[in-house]
């Protein structure tokens, strides 16, 4: 029956014609099974549409709502948590873009010292401790076209004076055998507090200005703000960071700038100043600079109650060269002018003096160093200062990280200085003193031992010798023994 329904329906289509013979009946009636499982199939795949159509209609409401929900399909769960880990990855992008460049240290240094050979009677000898922690944070600010520009920010705290009390109390010129001392508290050592030592805007333009940045190859900085001058005005590579190289302030910097206090910083070693600096790396080999800088100066100058009405002014010049092979040395010259500042006796006069500052390496595993300073007007204790000395590497005896520093200091008495007694106190009360004749120079030595534990920590043993403290020919000579431990990061 269902075999003549097909041939009628074929030929009133025009699909057969009524002449052609009947059909193999056979070849019919696999022709309507296919059509049966055709509309079976299309049955089926109605229904599939349909469900896809419903699980869309279900996946686009799921995600127009925030929420996850276990009864949405889980297409849509997976593209929420895609979502979510491509907005959290987003985030964390934009997080580490608001921290890039951003530099953070840390250090801790504990030093105990102990001195030998002090003049009878002297009541502030013995042994000392010390401790001085520092944090330093540099922000990169968002550039103002070519203009790239910071904040630097550095905290300090400490406790102890070491023995630099004995030593200023006894006349010496080498004030400091512990230049690591710091006391923010002033005469109470259980009131120590920390401080915003540093706190400065730098911004760096290249030049000309309004040129095209990738091919300048000259800069002007300009810095403003509280600050360690020791970090524009003589460095110094090899004689610069008393926590891990020498302690003794006359190799940490220029004998006359520190010790002398020509300088004229606040109580804690900070002053307020403007900088602005030229630099030139035309030559990538043997770049330039010259520097300078108004500083606030003297006892209300450097704490910003009279900051600019008697200044220190400083220029300085400094170069790289590459010598003895290509290896690297700095060289610098400086000169400062105050228009008012302390002599010895306690009276102001102007004061003017030139320095120097070189350091230069002599192989892969020496460092030499050498700072001259000089009075031209003013008189100072000492009027002449001469440092000198090396660093080697430990690479020598397989222990690349530790090294050995060995340092020489020699510091002339002014002619003003020797021509009338001078006075030694035994305490730093200035209650118990005597007189003497000053003459020739006070020296001071120093050598030390830094041995790395680990590349956060190390521990250096260190041994000074003054002979002729204050420039006094009958002064035994001085053994200062200490230890330090400084941890960084």
């Amino acid at each position: 029956m269902k075999l003549a329904k097909l041939t009628a329906a074929l030929v009133a289509a025009g699909l057969a014609l009524p002449v052609i013979a009947a059909p193999d009946t056979a070849t019919l009636q696999k022709l309507v099974e296919r059509m049966e499982k055709l509309e079976a199939r299309n049955a089926e795949l109605e229904k599939q549409v349909k469900s896809l159509k419903g699980e869309s209609e279900e996946i686009a409401k799921g995600l127009d709502s925030p929420r996850l929900s276990q009864y949405e399909p889980e297409l849509t769960v997976r593209l929420k948590a895609v979502e979510k880990d491509a907005l959290e990855m987003k985030k964390s992008a934009s997080l580490a873009d608001k921290f890039d460049g951003i530099k953070v240290g840390a250090a801790l240094t504990t030093v105990a010292q102990h001195a030998s050979g002090l003049p009878q009677g002297t009541t502030d000898a013995g042994g000392q401790l010390n401790y001085r922690a520092d944090v330093t944070v540099e922000l990169p600010l968002q550039a103002i076209g070519d203009i790239e520009h910071k904040v630097f920010a550095h905290v300090r705290m400490g406790q102890g004076q070491g023995l630099n009390a004995p030593f200023a109390g006894l006349g010496y010129f080498a004030s400091a055998p512990n230049a690591v001392a710091f006391r923010a508290s002033g005469s109470n050592p259980d009131d120590s507090v920390a401080i915003l030592g540093q706190a400065w805007y730098q911004a760096a333009i290249p030049l000309p200005f309004g040129g095209f940045k990738p091919y300048s190859r000259e800069t002007l900085e300009l810095t403003f703000g509280k600050m360690d001058i020791f970090g524009f005005f003589d460095q110094n590579t090899a004689a610069g960071d008393e926590s891990r190289q020498f302690l003794n302030s006359v190799f940490v910097h220029n004998p006359l700038l520190d010790a002398g206090g020509e300088v004229g910083v606040d109580a804690n070693g900070f002053q307020p100043g403007f900088v602005a600096s030229y630099v030139n790396a035309r030559d990538k080999m043997q770049p330039w600079r010259l520097s300078f800088g108004v500083f606030g100066a003297g006892e209300r100058g450097a704490n910003y109650q009279k900051s600019l009405s008697q200044p220190l002014l400083m220029a300085q010049a400094e170069t790289q060269l590459k010598l003895f092979g290509g290896l690297n040395g700095n060289y610098r010259i400086y000169g400062w002018n105050r228009s008012e500042a302390d002599d010895f006796d306690g009276t102001s006069s102007k004061h003017t003096g030139v320095g120097a500052s070189v350091d230069q390496r002599l192989g892969d595993g020496v460092n030499v160093f050498a700072r001259y300073g000089k009075m031209l007007k003013g008189e100072l204790p000492f009027n002449q200062a001469l440092a000198i000395g090396a660093e080697f590497n430990g690479s020598y005896w397989g222990r690349a990280a530790d090294a050995i520093g060995i340092g020489g200091s020699w510091l002339q008495s002014g002619k003003a200085f020797r021509a009338n007694p001078a006075t030694a106190y035994l305490d730093s009360s200035q209650l118990t003193s005597f007189t003497y004749t000053p003459s020739g120079a006070e020296q001071v030595a120093e050598i030390y031992y830094r041995y790395r534990i680990s590349p956060q920590f190390e521990v250096t043993p260190d041994l000074q010798l003054v002979n002729r403290g204050g420039a006094n020919a009958d002064a035994d000579l001085v053994k200062v023994f200490a230890l330090r431990a400084n941890i960084a990061y």
